[in-house]
């Protein structure tokens, strides 16, 4: 079952140069993969990026990924269909996070000419889907990325930066690495998901412990995200939210609370995944800019009389 709930915002902040690469201090780790152990020096590091590295390993090793890979198959698609809404061809683009390129998949040749799909996973980048889009694979950290300045066209993300430590730091990388006028599109999830599993969770401990902890990781909030990405140094933002519901057939016996409380009348449990969809542009001169304040020639005022002046129009001609 997926139900749907879309709400648009938007953000336009001026003209911002592009971030110095003395600000982000990352080009000496020439292959883009975290050395074990190493952290961004300015984040609380709430992620084992090691770790994460082994989990995305181990998960591509398995015989039928496809079987589980259902909600980044939607995801990904998604973000393609946000490309092809652009009206203009991309030659270079990079997927960040790739996993097994559930983008690219969706791409086709005319609109992408070259695509770099980076991943802190080798076994992920092993296994990448088929494109007809010539791809790169480069072995790459999200905190950490090797390319030059002033790169890629297009940079997408699909459900890969809820796990970095730094998401300001990782949002200027990308800025860095676009072209003027190039744009990023990037999905991740949102803080509503899976609300009906720490709903219960904190109710259970509550009542058995009297107090309760974090069970899943945190997420980042919609407004703080338009605020991360115009500090960045995109502008003309856009970021809209989905909610993708999915009906399990059961769950452990660890987890009846969940069922007593949220399943359907089918018995089925439900999740539901907010995904944050964000587009953000690098600035470039050729770029629509908003008017100076107060250079307006018409009123707010005066618009209710626009039909008026259109009938009387009508009647002259």
């Amino acid at each position: 079952m997926l139900r749907l709930t879309r709400v648009w915002l938007l953000w336009r902040r001026p003209p911002a140069a592009g971030v110095p690469a003395k600000n982000l201090g990352l080009r000496k780790v020439a292959s883009g993969v975290s050395p074990p152990g190493s952290a961004s020096p300015r984040a609380v590091n709430i992620f084992d990026r090691d770790l994460k590295r082994k989990q995305k390993n181990w998960a591509a090793r398995q015989p039928e990924p496809r079987k589980f890979d259902y909600l980044k198959e939607e995801v990904g698609s998604r973000i393609a269909d946000r490309v092809y809404d652009i009206a203009r061809d991309f030659p270079l683009a990079l997927d960040l996070g790739c996993g097994r390129g559930y983008i690219a998949q969706h791409l086709n040749k005319e609109t992408v000419g070259k695509f770099f799909q980076a991943d802190i996973a080798e076994n992920a980048l092993k296994n990448t889907l088929e494109t007809e889009i010539p791809t790169v694979s480069v072995l790459a950290d999200e905190e950490f990325l090797p390319f030059r300045e002033n790169t890629f066209d297009l940079v997408v993300s699909s459900l890969s930066l809820h796990w970095v430590n730094d998401l300001p730091r990782a949002l200027e990388q990308i800025h860095y690495v676009l072209k003027p006028d190039g744009v990023f599109l990037g999905a991740m999830f949102g803080g509503d998901t899976l609300y009906e599993l720490r709903c219960s969770l904190q109710l259970a401990e509550t009542e058995r412990e009297g107090g309760f902890s974090p069970h899943v990781s945190p997420f980042t909030a919609v407004n703080d995200l338009g605020h991360l990405l115009g500090r960045a140094g995109f502008n003309t933002l856009t970021v809209d939210t989905d909610e993708i519901q999915v009906n399990y057939p059961g769950m452990f016996e660890l987890m009846e609370d969940l069922q007593e409380m949220y399943r359907n009348e089918d018995g089925s449990v439900p999740a539901t995944y907010q995904i944050y969809y964000m587009i953000g542009w690098k600035y470039h001169d050729s770029q629509a800019r908003p008017a100076e304040r107060g250079s307006a020639t018409v009123s707010f005022g005066e618009l209710g009389k626009i039909n008026s002046l259109m009938s009387q129009e009508k009647k002259s001609q």
